[in-house]
Parts: structure tokens; sequence; C-alpha cells
């Protein structure tokens, strides 16, 4: 058997992925269990791997999908609940009111808006709910779709409250032979600053990037230029310190949780605030052509409009009656609540040791293979709690909770049985030929490592963003990019003895940006504003972010391994 076939054989299940998601566009919950099943066959016959063990890794995929899926529900409650209560619509109509200038718009709207609910929702829902204010303003719907996929990508990094990058989601790592599960949580610590530290650089142009798109690609249809982003050029820099500044020192000093809310949440205060000061603010507004200029693929089955921009008016509510103050007070408790317990407080200590708070399970099926649940350290339970103190603050009633909780539960069914298959395929991989007896060689993660080690060697650095972009893009999902490939990233850099946190961080970052492009967001983004059918423009458009970010992305990352 020769080294090119069992590289080949344990490409197989991601193959298979890119045919079915990608190629035939078989959603998730069809094609993971394909692939996983691909993998349990493969380990069978080219490794030898026991069903027993094959089973096994299966049920540490489960376990950790428990865990994350925990997160999202507790995320998708907290949005629902609030968006019952009306909170989220005062808060959208708090960044509408501040100009009429569509280029200011973007930056309020389209990136502060944006990365705060990536922060505290993540799993698409930005653009769910970014695009459609922004149509709603008067935005054309592709204009709308394109600046919530761009704005934001930034803050995918740490995505829903820390889910893509905490040591738990990387647990790949720490199934590698020969990395403890306390170096595998320093690694990813260090690989988590070193992507903060890389958004610093890069993402701070996100601002300027999405108004450049949506003015260039959507101005005046017979004469393209981008000499209106000239004006709004220091409002758009301005905005992307303020939010990258903040967003690295949480990431650094805090923890992955919360970057992007506190980023989003300190970035759109300081903003507001320059605006209101009369600092930054265009001479002349800048809006779209009229509407019977507009090419046909701007516009879907919802028109835009509608709104003047402010108000109840452009989110279809009442006259606003809640204050700013109280409808973000849900979520200033949820940053208190994982303040104080995060593990660098005697609560946060507690709960991510004590072993009634992480059950674990050893030796599962009787394999070596050990996973835990961390139930009440993750930030789901701190969700839950916000949601629930969330429920006499508004004065909602027991329909309204109930349904918050039911459409909460309906959303996350496709993304468990995903997870489940996928973190299932990942744990196959990177335990097949590890187990007792085995007949030797590496494990299939290892054997991908070990070939694209050899194929790529000194030059890998141009190559860990465009990695992370490609399982973004395939899977639709930064947390299981970075599941799929954070372990293949760390063997690479190891085999070619590059920092490995380095590489990791390049995995994240390339993850992020493949936001913008991933099938998934953006069916999902187009539809809510009724434009389903122009995927292939959307990506097309979108490939000039990704491919900024992977240019520069391999400077960076480049000049850091030097460094």
């Amino acid at each position: 058997m020769t080294d090119v076939t069992l590289v080949l054989a344990a490409l197989a299940p991601l193959l298979v992925v890119a045919v079915l998601l990608v190629g035939l566009l078989w959603p998730a919950v069809r094609s993971m269990p394909v692939a996983w099943a691909t993998a349990a066959v493969v380990a069978g016959v080219f490794w030898g791997m026991p069903l027993d063990w094959i089973a096994a890794t299966t049920l540490w995929g489960v376990m950790l999908a428990i865990e994350i899926l925990w997160i999202v529900f507790g995320a998708l409650v907290l949005l629902y609940t609030l968006m019952r209560a009306g909170a989220i619509d005062r808060i959208n109509e708090g960044f509408a009111a501040i100009s009429e200038d569509r280029r200011v718009q973007i930056v309020l709207l389209g990136f502060f808006m944006a990365t705060f609910l990536e922060g505290v929702a993540g799993f698409g829902t930005p653009a769910a709910v970014v695009a459609p204010l922004l149509l709603a303003l008067g935005f054309p719907a592709m204009a709308a779709v394109i600046a919530a996929l761009i704005g934001h990508a930034i803050a995918t990094t740490f995505g829903a409250v820390g889910v893509p990058v905490r040591p738990g989601t990387l647990d790949p790592i720490s199934a590698l032979s020969g990395v403890s599960p306390a170096e595998a949580a320093d690694i990813v610590a260090q690989a988590a600053g070193s992507a903060a530290v890389y958004q610093s650089l890069i993402g701070v142009f996100m601002p300027l990037m999405a108004v450049g798109m949506v003015v260039y690609f959507f101005g005046d249809p017979e004469e393209r230029s981008l000499a209106p982003v000239k004006p709004v050029v220091p409002l758009c820099l301005f905005a992307g310190v303020a939010f990258v500044v903040p967003f690295a020192l949480t990431a650094l000093f805090i923890g992955p949780e919360l970057p992007s809310i506190i980023g989003s949440m300190v970035g759109i205060t300081v903003t507001i605030a320059v605006l209101r000061a009369g600092y930054f603010v265009p001479e002349e507004e800048w809006t779209f052509p009229e509407r019977d200029e507009w090419p046909d693929h701007w516009v879907g089955s919802v028109e835009p409009g509608g709104g003047n921009g402010t108000g109840s008016e452009a989110t279809g509510g009442d006259s606003p009656s809640m204050s700013l103050a109280r409808a973000w007070a849900p979520y200033l408790i949820l940053v208190v609540l994982l303040i104080i317990t995060r593990d660098f407080t005697p609560i946060g200590e507690v709960l991510s040791q004590a072993a009634v708070f992480t059950p674990e399970w050893d030796g599962i099926l009787g394999t070596e293979v050990t996973n835990s649940i961390d139930w009440a350290y993750v930030p789901g339970t701190w969700l839950v709690l916000s949601a629930l103190i969330a429920i006499p603050l508004f004065d909602l009633d027991g329909s309204e909770v109930a349904g918050a909780w039911r459409e909460a539960g309906q959303k996350i069914v496709s993304p468990a049985i995903a997870l489940v298959f996928v973190i299932g395929m990942v744990g196959i991989m990177l335990e097949s030929g590890q187990y007792p007896d085995a007949p030797g060689g590496d494990s299939m993660m290892v054997v991908l490592a070990d070939g694209t080690a050899t194929v790529f060697g000194d030059i890998y650095t141009v190559v860990a963003v465009p990695i992370g972009v490609l399982g973004t893009f395939i899977t639709g999902s930064i947390t299981v990019s970075n599941i799929t490939f954070s372990g293949l990233q760390y063997e690479v850099a190891t085999q070619a003895g590059l920092p490995q946190h380095l590489i990791v961080g390049g995995q994240m970052i390339g993850a992020a940006i493949g936001n913008v492009i991933a099938i998934h967001n953006v069916i999902a983004a187009l539809a809510t504003v009724g434009l389903v059918g122009q995927e292939g423009r959307v990506i097309r458009l979108n490939l000039i972010p990704v491919l900024f970010y992977i240019i520069m992305g391999a400077i960076v990352i480049s000049i850091a391994v030097m460094i």
C-alpha cells in the first residue's frame, strides 16, 4: 500500500463533503452522515480500526456537539426572547436614527450591529437580521446582503460567545498523539490570541471594505466609481480601530467569549459619540440611484424601502416605547455574567473544575477515548439565565416565552445532526491508527498533514488561511471548519517546523472570512430579502474581501513566523 494510496484514502471523507455540499448542494444534514460513514469505512478498511473504537469516537463527537449546541440554544433563546419583547427592533432603531447617509448606515448597521449579533448569537443570525433591516431602510436587496455578510466577518473569529475557538471545540488538537489536554488548551489560547492580533491588522479595514463594495457595485450602474468612498474613509478607519482595539484586548486578557460583544458595544458607542460631536460626518449624503435605474438582479420578491431609515417605520413596529438602556440590559447582564464566571475568577475555577459541573465519560465503550461536558462553565448556561432575567424585565407572557424557546429548539435541529456527524468524522480521522495493538502507521489526520507538509513545506504560511476559508465554504460553519482542520493545521505546522499557534491562528481567521462565501450563509441571507437564486453572484462579489484576507493573511503570518 503506497503513501499516495493512504493520503487519498484519508482525503476521501473531506472529498465527500466537498462533492456533496458544494458540487451537489446537499444540505449538511444529509451530507455529513455520508461523510462520517465514509470515514468509518476508510478507517476500518485501510487502518483496521475496530468497531468499538469507531463507535467510541462517534460518541466523543456527540458529547462535544451537546456542549456546543447548549451554547447555540442559549444564544438563540436570548435573541428570540428579545425579538418578541421588541428590544431588537429598538436597538436597530437606535442605530438607524443616527444618519440617513447610506455609507454611515453600512458602518453602524452593516458592521457594528452585525458584529454584535455575531458575538451574541452567531450561526447565520447577523445577515438574517441585518439584511432585512437594511432592505427596510431602502437598500437594494443584493446590497443589503453584501453589506451584512462582509460586515460581520471579523466577529466570526470568535463567533457566538467564543464557540469556534473554545478549547473544547478544538479538541481535535488534544486528540493528537503526544499532545496533552493542558498543552492543547495552551496552544488554543495562544492561537486565539494570534488570531486576534491578525484581525487587528487586517479586520480594521472591513468597514471600509463593506462600504467600498456597496458604493462601487451599487452606485451609478453606468459609471462605477470609488470616489464616494473617499469622504468616509476617516469614519471607516476610525470605526475599524474603535472595534479592533477592545476586540483584541478582550481576546488577549479575558477570553474568547466576549471579544465581538465588547468590541461592537465599545466601538459603536465611541463612533456614535464622535458622529454626534460633528466629526467624520460626510458633507454630502450619498444614496443609491433612483429605483427605476436599478438592474433587476439588485431586487428580489421583497421591495426595498417603506421607511425613511429611522424609527419604527423602518422596522415595521409601533412607535418606540422602550429606552435603549432597557433594550440593551439583557446583553449587558450577559457580559457581566460571562466575566465573573471565567476561570480567572473563583467562581469560574469551581465551574470549570468541579466534577458535578464537568461530568466525564472515562473510557467510552471500554476504549481509551474520554470526553466531558462542561455544562455549567460554557456560555450556554449564562445565555439561558440572561433570557430568563429578560422575561420579567420586559413583562413577557407565557406564550411569548414559549414561542422563543420553541423557535430556538427548532433552529438547532439541523445543526445538531450536522455537528454530531462531522465531529464524529473528525474523531475517527484523529484516532485511526492510535488504538492499542494497531498494526502501525499514523492516523488519517497525520497522514494528511504529512502529505500537505511535503507538498508545501516552508511556504505553508501562505496556505493556512485558504484552508480555513475552504473549510467554512464547504461546511458553512467556522466552528465546523476549525473542528475539521485545526488538528491538520497543528500537525502540518509541527511537521514543517513552524510555530503551531501562529498557523492555527491562520486557520481561525481563514475560517472567519470564509463565512462571507459560505453557501449556507449566503442562501439564508438571500432568503430573508426575497432574492433566492442569486447565490453565485453574491459569492463572486464576496471573493474580493476573501482574496484580500488570503493575501494579507499570508503576509502577516509570514512576518509573525520570522519574528
